[in-house]
């Protein structure tokens, strides 16, 4: 498969050639980093690891050039630091028993631009080599720029696609910004309760960005225990561990909806809900 850049990087963990590997794909993610997969598509690691006829592939766009480093890694180059996380997001992939891992090593200025095609094309190689049940990607209220401009390219691409090759779900996950603000109904609800060793382990790989002084490994444990603690307020918890979602899937299919439009709605939702009840406590 080619890609834009002949940098980018198929890794299939189990060693089965590319075309198969990528075939037998029922739950595909689309993350701008190293470790966005591992922060926010836990759920559906786990729904797929040890499982004969559910696959779970990740995708990681931007090359992590950028990223912020210290301690050991302090005096790394940006190519030495894009090396260092295309190594640790291999180690992620075999732990977790991914169908493959795909690395697009494109520039977040690429990205981030809606005129250039280069992104939307390579997800579109994807996505008609995986024909995933599910896509997981960023959420479109993520404070994230670069997060945003994958979770667009992606609702571009899955609308370039027939309805037929189109998947049953479009999913936007949390990372940089909770989705606890969303009012309950609007919330996808995915439970994490199970393997946290496994969670831990797919996040401790990352040494590079914890090393660096960013704690995802506390941090996303610490969230998923939070949700789950606090999603009920006059119930006893019916999980230990609970991530956020925001169900898309309309946005791909109404072609001519706005994005900013599609967002804006959750938000209203949520404004609403705080008046009303702040209205009849008055």
């Amino acid at each position: 498969m080619k890609f834009y850049l002949d940098t980018a990087e198929v890794y299939i963990p189990d060693n089965q050639p590319v075309d198969a590997a990528l075939a037998r794909t029922t739950h595909l993610c689309f993350a701008a980093h190293q470790d966005d997969i591992e922060i926010m598509s836990a759920q559906p690691i786990l729904e797929c690891f040890q499982q004969k006829d559910k696959w779970f592939t990740g995708i990681v766009v931007t090359d992590g050039r950028g990223s912020p480093r210290d301690d050991l890694y302090k005096n790394y180059s940006d190519d030495d630091m894009r090396l260092v996380r295309f190594k640790e997001q291999r180690k992620a992939a075999f732990v977790g028993e991914f169908a493959a891992q795909v690395m697009l090593d494109i520039p977040s200025k690429i990205v981030k631009d809606s005129a250039r095609e280069e992104t939307v094309e390579d997800m579109l190689k994807v996505l008609r080599a995986t024909k995933p049940q599910v896509v997981y990607t960023h959420n479109l209220a993520d404070k994230h720029d670069t997060h945003v401009g994958i979770t667009l390219r992606v609702i571009e691409a899955l609308r370039r696609l027939d309805q037929s090759e189109r998947p049953e779900r479009l999913v936007g996950c949390e990372v940089w910004r909770a989705l606890d603000w969303m009012v309950d109904s609007d919330k996808v609800l995915m439970n994490v309760s199970d393997h946290e060793n496994l969670q831990l382990a797919l996040l401790g790989v990352f040494d590079s960005q914890i090393a660096g002084g960013k704690r995802y490994d506390l941090a996303s444990m610490g969230r998923r225990r939070a949700n789950a603690t606090y999603f009920e307020s006059h119930g006893v918890d019916a999980t230990t561990g609970l991530s956020y979602a925001m169900d898309m899937t309309s946005l791909m299919n109404d072609t001519e909806k706005s994005p900013a439009v599609f967002v804006e709605e959750f938000i209203q939702r949520f404004a609403r809900d705080v008046n009303e009840r702040v209205g009849k406590l008055i």
